[in-house]
């Protein structure tokens, strides 16, 4: 990542602290040499960047985003944001059959590093704010194809409200980000149970 990258990633990482006036809670210890897979629900474009600025620094150098293309692809400031910012990875929304979500998790699995995390949103699309939607099947698939990766539930309060669909300048309101304890796919849990319970862990954040 060239300094000017950088330094532009850590100006919009101030801007959502600072309108957030977040409020950071780990439940577990940040500082891990394993991979991670950091997973949210996704109700704003804010989401990421609050996320990113509320770790510590090594974690962020370590940290790439998951993002969909047929939104951060879309203009010229959007890709460098997400691509030259965040390295961001981008995939198609909503893949229709078993193969191509094959093929997005293959995708993942060729581009992220050997000592790099990744965040992502398992929901598929932005949410309301209230409910959580089902979980989409692509991280059991690459839990399965990296084992290696640790999971890191993260609930974000609010953020629907600090930048709201259609809206394209943020307004200030208090948000709470909660970094859960992380935990790793089972020695033959289905991904039916894997969904669930990664569902649960990130649904107790939000009521704790």
């Amino acid at each position: 990542m060239r300094w000017q990258d950088e330094l532009f990633a850590r100006f919009l990482g101030r801007l959502a602290r600072t309108l957030s006036f977040s409020r950071i809670e780990f439940r577990a210890e940040i500082p891990s040499e394993r991979r991670r897979i950091y997973y949210f629900n996704h109700t704003s474009h804010a989401d990421s960047v609050l996320l990113w600025a509320a770790l510590p620094k090594l974690q962020r150098r370590k940290l790439r985003f998951v993002a969909a293309k047929d939104y951060w692809d879309t203009s010229a400031l959007r890709r460098y944001v997400a691509e030259r910012c965040f390295r961001a990875i981008f995939l198609e929304r909503q893949p229709k059959t078993n193969e191509e979500r094959q093929q997005q998790v293959s995708q993942l699995v060729s581009q992220v590093g050997p000592a790099e995390s990744i965040l992502l949103s398992p929901e598929g699309t932005r949410g309301d704010g209230h409910q959580l939607a089902p979980f989409k099947s692509g991280i059991y698939y690459l839990c399965q194809a990296q084992p290696d990766f640790e999971l890191v539930p993260v609930y974000l309060e609010n953020l629907h409200r600090l930048l709201p669909k259609g809206a394209f300048v943020p307004r200030p309101v208090p948000c709470r980000v909660v970094f859960g304890e992380p935990f790793s796919l089972q020695e033959g849990e289905s991904r039916v149970e894997f969904l669930e319970r990664a569902r649960l862990r990130l649904l107790e954040l939000e009521r704790n």
